[in-house]
Parts: C-alpha cells; structure tokens; sequence
C-alpha cells in the first residue's frame, strides 16, 4: 500500500520512498516555462489523487461527537465506524 501525501509530509517520503508518495517540490526562480508547466501538472495529478480521501476524513470530521471526543478510548473505534456508515449511506442516498 502507498499513502499519497502533502507537501508537508515531504520528509516522510524522502524515508520511506516506496510507501508514501508527496508532491514534487516546486521549481526554482531561474527554472523554465515547461519545468513549471511539468511541475504544475504533477501536482495536480497527486493532489487529484489525494482530493477523494481528504473529503472523506472531512466529512467524519463535520460530525459533532468525533469533533470533541470525550468518551472512552475503547469506544472511540466503534462509535467512528458507526459514524462512518452513517455518512456512506446518507452519501449514497444523494
């Protein structure tokens, strides 16, 4: 399995380079039009990658009792996959 990342998890991709992949760095001052054309383009084709997963964490995130958890760490995973089923379904009934 590889994890697609953000720029900010650069470091971790450059440790484990067959498991997390970040988006490329951004080309110097002096580089030109098509090493920024190139460049921009493959951060899109990363970013476009990672968009599904990103909205996905979101939208557990928007419920309320997994904004503030304060119950018990034991049940911290149930109630999330319950959660998680919830958004799938509300989500397939769009």
């Amino acid at each position: 399995m590889k994890a697609q990342v953000d720029a900010g998890y650069r470091g971790l991709a450059k440790d484990f380079p067959q498991q997390v992949t970040a988006p490329p760095k951004k080309p110097g001052k002096n580089a030109g039009p098509d090493e920024v054309a190139a460049w921009e383009q493959a951060r899109k084709a990363q970013s476009s990658r990672r968009i599904p997963v990103e909205h996905a964490n979101a939208e557990h995130k928007q419920w309320r009792p997994l904004q503030h958890w304060i119950g018990r760490r034991e049940y911290y995973d149930e109630t999330h996959l319950a959660i998680a089923s919830l958004v799938s379904d509300r989500t397939a009934m769009r």
